[in-house]
């Protein structure tokens, strides 16, 4: 009897079917971890775009009241004026006393009387002292003592001559004796004339004793006392006598300045006014005398000079003072303050307002004067200029106006008249230094300046570049 088979062929399996194959079951495993790592790196690579684009945008952001904030900025404005303002050269002077004299004795003897106080005005020919006068005067007694001898001998020579020559007419006297009496009475009468002229010198000792003023002017401190015996060689003198009214005052100019000079000059009389060292105080006006007759070429400039009545005294001999010499005065000149005038590679410019936004409008100025400027174009009368807050503004931006200081008006304190030794130019630049010291400085139409100008301040003396 068969045995049947209790599983069918097909129904047997091998061990391999029993245990399910390993790389079927790491695949799922493998495919999470990779996504995982995706997840990473996009998460890293979003955390570092986010911190980059904050730190670009705050990179970009303008700071607090800078350029390109947003809202109006805040500016001062004046408006630009037309007026009439003078043109000046400055430069760094001296006063000088008109004349000044050593008051001496011009003879020997003891000081009787002073008669002058020290700091005293005195007028020409006021006594100033007087010198014992009884040595000159008993000299001169001498004097006229021996004319009246030598006029009693002329006398009679004289007699003796005439008698002479009537005898030689009748032939008692020879012609020889008459010659010898008449050489007689011609020295006779030169001793005479002798006598004359010492009695004059005498006299004129007796005049010398009396000191008087030789011109009008203030007396100094006294150098000799009274009672001390005084010499006409004495080196120091009694006084010393300074003309004060008027005073002169001697200047330079950068030699480029001078043919500017001489052609105004041969128009009109300049004018020349006086200020203190700090230049800010008009001391006195006065008048341009002469131009030295040579350049000075270890400075490069000319010296000249100016007088001043000086009624007030306000000039004092050797006192430094600045000079401004006036050469014309512009006619309605487009005048605004120093301070709205900017410079950048194109050129200056200034900021105008016009209705609530900024104008950056390019400028040509034709000199600056102080604290002021004389625009040839680009600002008519009228327009409202920028003096504060430039540094925040740009074409086009919305600005707020408040009122400026009064000193920042062309017209206001300080308006026309300069404030400092600065003297415009034709592109309104700074001026080259002059090789003197305390001369403050600008730029001139001739291109010369000196000292200060807008590049800042330079002393000493020299040519304009």
């Amino acid at each position: 009897m068969a045995i049947p088979n209790p599983a069918p062929n097909h129904e047997l399996r091998s061990p391999t079917d029993l245990h399910p194959s390993a790389s079927g079951g790491d695949q799922p495993k493998s495919k999470g971890w990779l996504w995982i790592l995706v997840l990473i790196v996009v998460a890293v690579g979003g955390y570092y775009f986010y911190k980059s684009r904050g730190s670009a945008e705050s990179k970009a952001a303008p700071a607090p009241g800078a350029r390109g904030a947003l809202g109006p900025v805040s500016v001062a404005v004046v408006p630009a004026l037309k007026q009439d303002v003078p043109y000046y050269l400055s430069g760094l002077g001296s006063v000088t006393p008109f004349n000044t004299v050593t008051v001496k004795s011009r003879v020997d003897g003891q000081l009787l009387k002073v008669n002058f106080k020290e700091g005293q005005f005195v007028r020409e020919g006021d006594l100033l002292a007087e010198i014992d006068p009884r040595p000159f005067q008993v000299a001169l007694e001498q004097m006229e003592g021996q004319l009246a001898r030598d006029q009693a001998q002329l006398n009679n020579a004289r007699v003796d001559f005439g008698r002479y020559d009537e005898l030689h007419k009748e032939g008692v006297v020879a012609q020889q004796q008459v010659d010898t009496q008449k050489a007689t009475v011609g020295q006779l009468e030169g001793a005479i004339r002798a006598d004359q002229a010492q009695i004059d010198n005498e006299k004129l000792q007796l005049v010398y004793c009396k000191i008087t003023a030789p011109l009008s002017g203030r007396v100094g401190l006294r150098l000799v006392d009274q009672g001390n015996m005084i010499h006409a060689s004495d080196p120091t003198g009694l006084v010393v006598i300074t003309q004060v009214q008027p005073i002169a005052t001697l200047f330079t100019l950068p030699e480029d300045s001078l043919q500017d000079v001489i052609q105004h000059m041969k128009s009109e009389e300049l004018g020349v006014e006086a200020y203190s060292r700090d230049d800010q105080t008009k001391l006195a006006t006065g008048k341009l005398v002469t131009v030295d007759n040579q350049i000075d070429p270890t400075t490069g400039t000319v010296r000249f000079k100016a007088v001043f009545e000086n009624h007030d005294l306000s000039l004092w001999p050797n006192q430094f003072v600045n000079i401004r010499l006036m050469l014309a005065v512009r006619k309605n000149a487009i005048v605004i303050p120093l301070a709205a005038v900017q410079r950048g590679t194109q050129g200056s410019y200034v900021y105008t307002v016009t209705n609530g936004h900024a104008n950056m409008q390019p400028v040509k100025v034709d000199l600056t004067q102080g604290n002021i400027s004389l625009i040839a174009s680009g600002v008519a009368a009228g327009d409202q200029v920028v003096v504060d807050g430039q540094d925040r503004l740009q074409p086009g931006a919305p600005v707020e106006v408040h009122s400026s200081s009064p000193n920042s008006s062309p017209g206001g304190s300080g308006g026309v008249t300069p404030g400092g030794n600065r003297q415009g130019g034709p592109n309104g630049g700074a001026g080259g230094g002059r090789r003197q010291g305390g001369g403050g400085g600008a730029d001139s139409p001739a291109g010369s300046g000196q000292g200060q100008g807008q590049g800042g301040h330079k002393q000493g003396q020299g040519k304009q570049g």
